[in-house]
């Protein structure tokens, strides 16, 4: 195991000079060219780093821990592209114990988020859009690593896929991740309304609800092609026990999470104007 992290790091840590050396050449030049850039680097430098990751995983294929492997190595490329990741509350995922995690979804950035917190929380895997699957190296390499690929325009079949997954929460005490909006949500004026599947297995399995928001992203603006460096916040809240709970009343529990995170997500883009305003 120590071999593999030591291989992994340092391959990674190569590649990472690199880039970085030729990034600080690049974002002095153009605010432009510094947008594409760092997109650039995170969207081919992710499957890259992947496909060195495969090999890894194939050793014990489907075991989650590859997650974390993967995570320790891939959250090296939030430096590289000039994010700075804060976690409140992380006590919260770092007890042991099989939950349902629910996070507002912005950007395809927000995984960086996830890997900065991964070693933090130790035992968890994503449920995601099976179309991602797809994307090369990355898609196969999670795959192999354990995470859950569910297709969207089935949900019969992706809820009972989602299902099959209970014994991971009881009896591995593990946390299952998900992005209960469904979808970027890009303008992130306010959560989208969520869906059903995160908050049924919840019920089914008894497993409370952890809360997690990312904050805006007020360093990026996608129509100005402005891409800066920047500091976010991963705020945990505290976990909604289910017990009172059933089918017959699930609108509620959902209706009670989005206010909840909706009002944190509000808490901290007020945070985040005032912090730009000085």
């Amino acid at each position: 195991m120590d071999s593999i992290f030591y291989f992994s790091s340092w391959t990674y840590y190569l590649i990472e000079a690199l880039i970085t050396s030729i990034l600080v050449i690049l974002l002095s030049a153009n605010r432009t060219v510094s947008y594409y850039f760092r997109y650039s680097v995170y969207v081919l430098g992710v499957p890259l780093v992947s496909l060195m990751l495969i090999p890894v995983f194939l050793l014990r294929p489907k075991n989650i821990v590859n997650l974390k492997i993967a995570a320790v190595v891939l959250k090296n490329m939030t430096k590289i592209i000039g994010i700075e990741w804060k976690l409140i509350n992380g006590e919260i995922l770092a007890k042991e114990r099989g939950a349902i995690v629910v996070a507002n979804h912005q950007s395809v950035l927000d995984i960086l988020g996830l890997w900065n917190i991964w070693e933090v929380m130790d035992r968890c895997t994503v449920v995601s859009k099976k179309t991602l699957f797809y994307v090369p190296f990355f898609g196969q390499a999670a795959w192999l690593a354990g995470l859950i690929f569910i297709d969207r325009d089935r949900p019969k079949q992706a809820y009972e896929i989602i299902k099959q997954q209970s014994a991971l929460i009881h009896e591995q005490k593990t946390k299952i991740w998900f992005y209960p909006e469904g979808t970027r949500n890009k303008k992130a004026e306010t959560l989208l309304p969520f869906k059903k599947g995160a908050f049924r297995m919840a019920i089914e399995c008894k497993a409370p609800i952890i809360p997690v928001i990312y904050s805006p992203y007020y360093f990026i603006d996608g129509e100005k092609k402005i891409f800066e460096n920047g500091k976010m916040t991963i705020s945990v809240l505290e976990p909604i026990q289910v017990h009172n709970y059933t089918m017959a009343n699930i609108d509620e529990l959902i209706t009670r999470t989005y206010d909840i995170m909706n009002t944190e997500y509000n808490r901290l883009k007020t945070a985040v104007c005032k912090h730009n305003l000085k």
